[in-house]
């Protein structure tokens, strides 16, 4: 009782200064009218409670799955085992990543056929979709908790691999994306209660506390999903705030913040360059934040947008993301841009010292390892090279313990609309 009070008494007096602001302007509409931070009671369970801080990670991998749009549909344990860990042109292997981002942002045959989306403001193929409802945020998690994929999949790669490496110090960390309470159902329409129910009470989304009641049901579904199954190798890291704007939804983002941080829970975000209010991510609560330099998907951004960004993300008090996909196989053309972000990384000392997200499309990662391309497999470990050998990884924690700062952290940052726009977000 004495860690939940000090808990909820730390977020309530470091987000204070946000909601005593808005309450001098005027008055917010209901659904964005902040919910006091110490809304919600946590109840941490005894692996939450014997951390000795919120979990981090050093470098975290997005992996897009859910959607019937993508093709492998389904996560196995070969596909991510290629990202559990590296071989080298010398036969040696490595751990690669520690931390694993599981998002969804729509699934297009959702709904009966209609698609849904799990954040504001996406389209397929310019055709609208429907707000994700109870129903397809619980698929949603369904999805990542099979047996022979998703969470489970990755627990048989690490395990396969700890076989021959060694069980590392630490578990790999699984961050799990909360997906958007949007206010409507249809972009089109004014109907606020379609979600479904908790506790036999219907929602409303125009209520800012019955949206925030949706996330604390996601969030609590997913941590009972792990405290069932008790993973021997993989561990929950925390959560990710899905949505790329904060305009409708940054009222209840403290209290979220604050219920995660009662559970020594992570809460990570990673808004795309230009967001509003990236720079004043810490006001909401997050633990981590992740710029995105959105570099490599343009060829009118110019090479300097790297070294903007790096000098941003460290004015900010925030990590980075690296980006690329396909695109970056030789015969794509755009191979280069992703070299210039690990160049960029290494003279801006963000290789060495930040977190780093990496954002690798659909699959693309793999699309470099088997490509029949001397070029692409070259690149491929370029790549993994950088990852494995960051300073951070050992500096900080130990050679096998990667968990980045061992302190309680407080970074991540507010959102805004669409940052990769095109295809790249459609695998």
């Amino acid at each position: 009782m004495r860690f939940l009070f000090s808990a909820m008494l730390l977020c309530t007096l470091s987000l204070q200064c946000t909601f005593c602001g808005e309450e001098t302007s005027a008055s917010p509409p209901p659904y964005l009218k902040p919910v006091p931070p110490d809304a919600l009671m946590a109840e941490p369970y005894d692996w939450e409670l014997s951390r000795r801080a919120v979990p981090s990670v050093t470098d975290l991998v997005l992996i897009y799955g859910g959607g019937h749009h993508r093709t492998p549909y389904e996560w196995d344990r070969e596909r991510l085992s290629d990202y559990v860990t590296y071989t080298d042109p010398d036969g040696r292997t490595q751990w690669l990543f520690d931390g694993f981002l599981l998002l969804e942002i729509m699934d297009p045959d959702g709904n009966g056929g209609s698609g849904v989306k799990f954040a504001d403001g996406y389209t397929y193929d310019g055709r609208p979709l429907r707000s994700a409802d109870r129903a397809a945020w619980q698929r949603l998690i369904d999805y990542c908790f099979g047996d022979d994929t998703g969470i489970g999949a990755l627990e048989d790669a690490v395990a396969e691999a700890a076989a021959h490496l060694g069980v590392p110090a630490v578990k790999r960390r699984v961050v799990v994306a909360i997906p958007e309470p949007i206010r409507y159902r249809d972009v089109d329409s004014k109907v606020t209660r379609y979600w479904g129910s908790v506790d036999g009470e219907a929602l409303d989304f125009s209520d800012a506390n019955d949206r925030l009641k949706a996330c604390k049901w996601f969030i609590d579904t997913v941590r009972a999903e792990f405290d069932r199954r008790k993973y021997a190798h993989v561990e929950l890291g925390g959560f990710y705030w899905l949505a790329e704007k904060d305009s409708d939804t940054s009222g209840i983002l403290g209290a979220i913040a604050c219920y995660l941080d009662g559970l020594n829970e992570s809460f990570n975000w990673i808004p795309y360059f230009g967001a509003s209010g990236a720079r004043q991510w810490k006001s909401y609560g997050f633990h981590c934040a992740y710029l995105q330099p959105n570099y490599f998907f343009s060829e009118s951004v110019p090479e300097s947008r790297l070294d903007e960004a790096c000098r941003m993300a460290e004015e900010a008090d925030m990590h980075l993301e690296l980006e690329f996909d396909d695109n970056a196989l030789e015969s794509r053309g755009k191979a280069s841009r992703l070299r210039d972000y690990m160049s960029a990384f290494r003279r801006n000392g963000v290789w060495a010292d930040k977190r780093l997200a990496y954002y690798q499309g659909g699959q693309s990662l793999r699309t470099l390892k088997y490509s029949a391309a001397a070029a692409d497999r070259e690149l491929y470990h370029a790549f993994c090279s950088f990852v494995v050998s960051r300073p951070i990884r050992t500096s900080r924690c130990g050679p096998d313990d990667m968990r980045g700062d061992p302190g309680r952290v407080r970074d991540v940052a507010p959102a805004v609309d669409l940052h990769r726009k095109g295809p790249e977000d459609v695998f």
